[in-house]
Parts: C-alpha cells; sequence; structure tokens
C-alpha cells in the first residue's frame, strides 16, 4: 500500500496523490506499486530489494543519486498473554525531490508520523524529515526498554514467593528482547555516525545539532540496553542457585525422613522374627514402641544439630 502525506501548517496529513516535497510511506506493497516506485522515482533496483528485505541489518548506501538507509527499530507484539518485543527494519530512500519509506509491515513508528502525532515536522525538510524519524526510534526504544524494566521487576517478585517454569519463560523472552535491542542499536548507531560525516546526506546547521540528539539517545539506550541485559542475566543465575539450593533442601530433608521411619520398621521386625531364647521384654508390647521412640528421638536430635532439617 502506498500513501502520500504532506505538512500542512505544521501538521502531516494524508494526500490523495503525489506532490514534489511529499513523504511517500510505502507498507508492505504489492508487485505493481514496487514497480511504479522503480520506474517513477528511478530508483535502483538493489536498493529496493535491500528495504524489502526482512533480514537486512541498519546500514546506509547510496546509488545514482538516491540514498537508501536502513535503520532497525523497535516492534512490540502480543503473543498469547504475553507481551514481547523485537526489531524490524524500515527502508528510508531520499530521492531528489522525496523521501519514501519502505517496510513490510505496519510499526508505531510511522503510523505516529501518518496519524499526525508528531508536530513542527516539515516532509519537504527532507534531512530533517529523515533525523525526525531517527529521533521518534530512539525515543520509542527508551521507552520499551523503561517497560522492559518494570516487567522484570514485577516477574522478579513473583519469583521470590514461588519459582514456576511460567516466569523463568518469561525472563527468557525479556532476555531475548534485550540481545535483539543491543543488536539493532549498535548498528543504528554505526548508521548515523556515517551520515555525521556528511558523506551521503547533506547536513544543515540544525540538522547537525538534531543528529547530535539523536546520537544521545541511541547511545543511552544502548547502555541502558547493556544494563538490564546484565542485571537480567545476574538475576537469572542467582534464581538457578537458589532453585538448585531448594532442591539439595528436599533431598535432604527426604533423606532424613526415610531413616526415621525405617527405624520402628527394622525393630518391629526383629520383634516379629522366630528366635530361639526369644528376645529381652518379647512379653512388653510396648517395648518395641518405646524403644522406636526413643531412637527416633536420639536421630532426630542429632540430624537437628547438622543442620538437616
Amino acid at each position: 500500500m502506498i500513501s502520500y502525506y504532506k505538512t500542512v501548517n505544521g501538521r502531516i496529513e494524508e494526500i490523495k496523490e503525489y506532490e514534489q516535497g511529499c513523504w511517500i510511506n510505502c507498507i508492505a506493497p504489492e508487485d505493481e506499486e514496487v514497480q511504479y516506485l522503480l520506474d517513477f522515482f528511478k530508483i535502483p533496483p538493489e536498493l529496493m530489494r535491500s528495504a524489502l528485505d526482512e533480514e537486512e541489518s541498519s546500514h546506509i548506501d547510496s546509488e545514482d543519486g538516491t540514498t537508501l538507509i536502513i535503520i532497525d527499530v523497535p516492534v512490540v507484539e502480543k503473543v498469547s498473554r504475553h507481551i514481547t518485543y523485537s526489531t524490524m527494519p524500515i527502508g528510508i530512500m531520499i530521492t531528489g525531490k522525496n523521501v519514501i519509506t519502505v517496510s513490510v509491515r505496519e510499526n508505531t513508528i510511522l503510523s505516529e508520523f501518518s496519524e499526525g502525532v508528531v508536530k513542527n515536522v516539515r516532509t519537504d525538510y527532507k534531512t530533517h524529515f529523515v533525523l525526525h524519524i531517527m529521533l521518534r526510534m530512539a525515543t520509542k526504544y527508551l521507552q520499551y526498554l523503561k517497560q522492559i524494566d518494570k516487567i522484570s521487576s514485577r516477574i522478579e517478585r513473583e519469583l521470590r514467593r514461588s519459582a514456576k517454569n511460567k516466569e523463568l519463560h518469561q525472563l527468557l523472552d525479556i532476555e531475548k528482547s534485550l540481545v535483539y535491542f543491543s543488536s539493532s542499536l549498535k548498528s543504528d548507531e554505526l548508521t548515523l555516525e556515517k551520515i555525521m560525516r556528511g558523506r551521503y546526506i547533506k547536513l544543515y546547521e540544525e540538522d547537525q545539532d538534531l543528529l547530535e540528539d539523536v546520537l544521545i539517545e541511541i547511545k543511552q539506550a544502548l547502555d541502558m540496553a547493556a544494563i538490564h541485559l546484565n542485571i537480567l542475566t545476574n538475576t537469572m543465575d542467582v534464581f538457578a542457585s537458589i532453585i538448585s539450593n531448594n532442591l539439595n533442601i528436599v533431598m535432604k530433608i527426604q533423606a532424613s525422613l526415610t531413616l526415621l521411619v525405617s527405624v520402628p520398621t527394622v525393630i518391629s521386625g526383629f520383634y516379629g522374627m522366630n528366635i530361639i531364647g526369644g528376645l529381652p521384654f518379647d512379653k512388653f508390647w510396648w517395648f518395641p514402641i518405646a524403644l522406636s521412640g526413643v531412637l527416633m528421638l536420639v536421630m532426630y536430635i542429632i540430624l537437628k544439630k547438622k543442620d538437616m532439617f
């Protein structure tokens, strides 16, 4: 689907057809739409293939007057009753007169621009518009990282009460999300540093300031992701040790109870055998019970001193 947008009175609004200086947003395009973009805007096919590749990593490339910027943006999805975080690439093409964004599916960042949520952005100022998309991307990373921190804190509190497989699986999903975020943020940072050198895109003074803001936000998000990942890894190691220790305690208690229960069984077994001459106190029915009780008490005291209970 191809949509056209233009800044009108400081707000991005959708227009019916192409105009110079408008923003062309292309989401999951059909073959005919892709061919239209290639022919009308003279886009090299190699750049379009890169923009439509879901596995493409963040980078910047230029060919025949068209500059392609691939950035990895964060996405959030609801799987079953759990929220998962991942990343997806967005292709941003800067042609002679327009900015074209290409993505294989809907994402919140471009939706916020198309719905007019982001104010004071000019679509006819190409570099300015592209940098605002990147700034929104960096802000979204920080927002999702704060959400991940709250979710992991809640799961940790639940694990303190009872260690269940459900919470452990959620921690594994969060760890996977943080790994995706860290990898994508590093790639985005390298791409932004290439843009800052000014070899691919002409930067004006206000663009330099905006680009520096984007880099600061990206570095902050990268540091947050690394800190959260480190804390989460240590937390999972601690809980693994706690679970292993609890298992050892259960096995020790089980072994101790087995020893205690076996004492009366052995004694009653002796008095149940036919032995020539008999056993001491075989005429007193209470003696085996009393002896078993005394031995169990002595064994319990010994085990208690050894911290087996």
